[in-house]
């Protein structure tokens, strides 16, 4: 039977039930998913790069011969050493022609590897085989090695990956495939599961082979032999293979017109490109993702997904949402709740969010503000016009502590002031998952009846129990750490004072009429209901994020809202200074607090954890990482790890230590919101010097008088902790400090964070660092966020092909090129509907 991009992967040649079965647990099912599982590194074994261009600390890629082994036997563990003749350069290298290259050595160099626990690989090399070989090379304090001539080596290899080269006088399969493993660039190829069926597992060379096979095969079924090119895949030779017409038209996926402009290859050609890179292919361009093949396949992966936003865009600005009327009861209402003049870009952003309000169409809009800078009050403002119009109001938070934090604030801000409207003080619940279930129940029903104007909760609000008497905004707090749909059944909540019916273009997607009488619904009669009325309503939606996102990532993470940026700091802040410090100078800390409280200041003294161990509690979201490689010793003693201090024990030991005559509170997110509120109320009255916390205190807490925050453990937070942390500080005259405390020995991710919070506060700088570091998926959080996860595209490497791609969409769904079949056109929609089922999973809103 020929094969399909479509073929089950049990089907191909060298992949039996136990691959297969290893495969289908990465979601490998088809040959498509198969080529695009591209290689994460190559190896360029054409012209590898002599060993005299390495320095220590390199990663290197290296091909030699085997000269010899020996198992060593030592108390902690045996130790498999090998000793590899590094191949000379090649005199034709690129290298040697710029005149990189020092005069050949008369002596081959040597490179010793070492493996602990190694006993499996004792009878596993021989001398004189062919291995290439990749790691990071270090110095060797011997300068010898098991058989080399003293002074050839230089380098030792610590656990390096491996892999055997065929021999040139090779029978069998391996002079079959001699070709893809010598004289090329040779991909590399993360481990996919399974096992061959020897029990072996599926190396990277088996891989190589199954790719191959499969490339070969697809072009021998797809062109006709009277049409076979010369070119075709074969072993002898690299293969430039491209299917008949019919083949292309079903195989691409880009118009052609749109593909011949951008100068991209077909499909086909950029995968056997990247599987089996062509001789002349850059290594640099490789290994960035920059070749035209790469480009190509990233740019499709975009183009679909920005297509659909678009669609999304077009369809949310067809609906009927709340036309909010901005009268005088509503100003006076906003008056009250201005203790300080609003910033100009804070006035800027609220007159955006009315102007918005004021529409009959839904709001749909991002609020981006940096620590600091003000968007709360911006986002209470707002709640204040919808419940001034007669509706309420829910605001959703990610963790119990930050909707507890937005619950006290609100409670403070809004509590005791008199609605115009109402000529009662403005009602504010708290729904959260821990709430006892009597709590529950009664804030339910108080929501339910009306009887709450603003609702403050985690993702409790969206569980089917809680309905609106008449929702009308819904204010979403960091959303890239919710899904998408949390945040669509927010929006859909059924409203007891509104007709309910069921919407036909997303089935079991509630949705609004414009009718705002109060009149009870019967659920079970408006949901056999097929035809939705001529207008609904929905609410308007305002989402806050104080992660600064570059605008071409926020058009796509927040693909349906108009963006806000609030750009300008509050009056009389002032920088503030950052310091790192080792724990062991920890003393110096506690005397400068000293000296701070002497003045008349305050301090916040954070950790990581409340009490004792990790365990229960996962609202701490700090960063745990793997410890500092332990030291290569023969004993191979392990460093112990360090001990976290916990904000408990830290307050009882600094009570009766080295701030024992200061006055000093402890916060953290398991104390009722009544216990947090009089702590903190204490702290901004200046009755207590010092305040002992977890991250409670990362955003809402406004207390000008505190000019110290210290941060224990600082290089087990991330950036975005840090920064908020940070802001906590610098929000009065007085000159403030910010001191990151750490363990003496830290990892290398976590000193590049610690160095850039000293060197700058700001938030966008940062927010980049932490993108290059943790990449897009755990940054955005993209499965939470509802993105999808791409095969080949990067979020943060490749915004420049997210850039194009969404202007190609825009342009394709506005201005389609004229001259492009229809055809093409409609199978472009058709994949778009197949993708966003099956990958993208971004329902429409």
């Amino acid at each position: 039977m020929p094969l399909q991009l479509s073929t089950p992967v049990n089907s191909v040649k060298r992949i039996g039930p136990r691959i297969a079965a290893g495969l289908a647990e990465r979601s490998i099912l088809t040959i498509e998913d198969l080529l695009y599982h591209l290689p994460f590194r190559y190896e360029d074994r054409l012209h590898p790069k002599p060993l005299s261009l390495y320095n220590p600390g390199d990663m290197a890629s290296l091909l030699g011969e085997v000269r010899g082994t020996v198992l060593l036997r030592t108390r902690s563990a045996p130790i498999f050493e090998m000793t590899v003749g590094i191949t000379p350069p090649d005199p034709d290298s690129d290298a040697a022609v710029q005149g990189l290259l020092a005069a050949p050595s008369p002596i081959l160099e040597t490179v010793k590897c070492m493996w602990f626990h190694g006993t499996y690989l004792k009878d596993k090399f021989k001398p004189g085989q062919k291995i290439a070989l990749y790691g990071k090379l270090e110095g060797s304090r011997s300068g010898n090695a098991l058989g080399a001539i003293p002074g050839t080596t230089r380098f030792k290899m610590i656990q390096p990956t491996f892999e055997i080269l065929p021999d040139s006088n090779a029978t069998g399969e391996d002079a079959e495939f001699i070709l893809l493993e010598m004289g090329r660039i040779v991909p590399i190829y993360e481990y996919l599961g399974g096992k061959t069926p020897s029990g072996s597992k599926l190396t990277s060379r088996g891989v190589r082979r199954i790719l191959w096979t499969i490339f070969k095969d697809l072009a021998e079924s797809e062109v006709p032999p009277n049409h076979q090119r010369s070119g075709a895949p074969s072993v002898a030779a690299s293969s430039q293979w491209v299917g008949s017409q019919e083949a292309q038209l079903t195989d691409e996926t880009l118009p052609t017109s749109l593909r011949q402009r951008l100068a991209f290859p077909t499909r086909m050609d950029a995968l056997r490109d990247l599987h089996f890179p062509p001789a002349g292919t850059s290594m640099t361009d490789l290994m960035s993702a920059r070749t035209p093949a790469h480009r190509r396949l990233i740019f499709e992966e975009f183009f679909y997904l920005e297509l659909g936003l678009e669609l999304k865009r077009r369809k949310l600005r067809s609906r009927q949402g709340t036309a909010f009327v901005t009268n005088d009861q509503v100003r006076e209402a906003l008056k009250q709740i201005l203790p300080f003049k609003p910033t100009a870009a804070q006035k800027r952003v609220l007159g955006e969010i009315v102007h918005d309000m004021r529409r009959t169409q839904p709001m749909r809009r991002l609020l981006q503000g940096d620590v600091g800078s003000g968007k709360t009050i911006v986002a209470f403002q707002a709640a204040l016009i919808a419940i001034e119009n007669g509706y309420q109001v829910a605001l959703m938070a990610p963790t119990e502590i930050l909707a507890t934090q937005h619950y006290l604030s609100a409670r403070k801000l809004l509590s005791e002031k008199i609605s115009p409207r109402t000529k009662r003080p403005y009602r504010i619940g708290l729904l959260t998952g821990s709430l006892d279930d009597k709590t529950k129940r009664d804030t339910r029903a108080h929501i339910f009846r009306g009887e709450i104007d603003l609702a403050i909760g985690t993702h409790a609000l969206v569980e089917e129990k809680v309905d609106f008497a008449n929702l009308g905004l819904v204010i979403v707090d960091e959303q890239h750490r919710f899904g998408v749909q949390q945040r669509f059944q927010l929006m859909r909540k059924p409203n007891t004072g509104t007709t309910t019916q069921l919407s036909t273009d997303t089935p079991g997607a509630p949705f609004v009429t414009a009718s705002s009488s109060r009149v009870g619904v019967n659920k079970a009669d408006t949901a056999t209901r097929s035809t939705p009325p001529d207008t609904y309503s929905e609410p308007d939606v305002l989402v806050m994020t104080a992660t600064p996102i570059p605008r071409t990532l926020a058009l796509t993470l927040y693909g349906d809202l108009e963006a806000s940026i609030i750009d300008e700091l509050p009056p009389g802040r002032t920088p503030i200074q950052t310091r790192r410090m080792p724990e062991e100078r920890s003393a110096e800390v506690w005397d400068f607090i000293r000296k701070q409280v002497a003045a008349g200041r305050q301090a916040y003294i954070v950790y990581p954890i409340i009490e004792g161990a990790t365990d229960d509690q996962p609202e701490l979201d700090f960063a745990v990482e793997i410890e500092p490689p332990e030291p290569t010793t023969k004993t191979r003693k392990k460093s112990p790890r360090t001990k976290l201090r916990s904000a408990t024990d830290m307050h009882h030991d600094l009570q009766a230590g080295p701030l024992a005559d200061l006055r000093l509170g402890l916060l953290h997110g398991r104390m009722s919101a009544d216990d947090k509120e009089v702590t903190m109320a204490r702290f901004k009255r200046n009755e207590l010097d010092v305040l002992v916390s977890t991250t409670v205190i990362e955003v809402g807490v406004d207390v000008p008088n505190a000019t110290v925050m210290v941060i224990e453990h600082a290089d087990r937070f991330g950036l975005a902790q840090l920064h908020q942390l940070r802001g906590r500080v610098g929000r009065g005259a007085a000159k403030s400090f910010c001191i990151l405390i750490t363990a003496a020995t830290v990892t290398p991710e976590a000193d590049l964070r610690l160095n850039a919070m000293v060197q700058t506060q700001d938030g966008f700088a940062l927010a980049e660092l932490d993108l290059q570091q943790r990449g897009p998926g755990e940054f955005f959080g993209t499965k939470q966020a509802g993105l999808p996860e791409f095969r080949v595209a990067n979020l943060a490497r490749d915004r420049d092909l997210l850039e194009l791609a969404r202007q190609e969409a825009a342009h394709f769904v506005d201005h389609p090129d004229l001259t492009m079949p229809r055809p093409e056109i409609d199978a472009v929609w058709s994949r778009l509907k197949h993708q966003w089922q099956r990958r993208y999973g971004l329902v429409e809103a």
